[in-house]
């Protein structure tokens, strides 16, 4: 992840988002969009779930903007819902650590973090990122 921070743009980092579901599961959690390692913005991530799904957790996630226009639609969009947009790859521990500075070719990394709680996944798909201005 050392590579992948010294070569970002900027980090969202979330760090902690609460699951929770049974059949119908939501997700939600707040976290700050860091610049040479100052919080220069705020971000909320919720996402609802159908299916097969029991459970609750909490856990965190690093989203690793690596180009400009990755990060310039961040905060343009009014809401950037993923699976739209940049084209964000989750990495598991195993593959952050294989990372080097010549294999970075993605618009946005997400590193999961700190999983507490019994649920399966850790999914991203269909979240929705909004910006939030805690204070007002």
């Amino acid at each position: 992840m050392r590579t992948l921070g010294q070569q970002a743009k900027a980090i969202l980092v979330f760090p902690q988002i609460v699951k929770a579901g049974f059949l119908i599961g939501g997700q939600t959690g707040n976290g700050a969009l860091l610049v040479n390692g100052t919080a220069i913005e705020y971000y909320n991530i919720s996402a609802v779930s159908f299916g097969l799904q029991a459970g609750a957790q909490a856990f965190s996630y690093a989203l690793f903007f690596m180009t400009d226009s990755a990060l310039q639609y961040l905060k343009s969009s009014d809401g950037w819902s993923i699976g739209s947009g940049p084209s964000v790859v989750v990495l598991d521990k195993g593959a952050a650590a294989s990372i080097t500075s010549t294999t970075l070719t993605q618009d946005v990394y997400a590193v999961p973090f700190g999983q507490q709680g019994l649920m399966a996944g850790l999914g991203l798909e269909g979240s929705k990122i909004t910006r939030i201005h805690p204070g007002n």
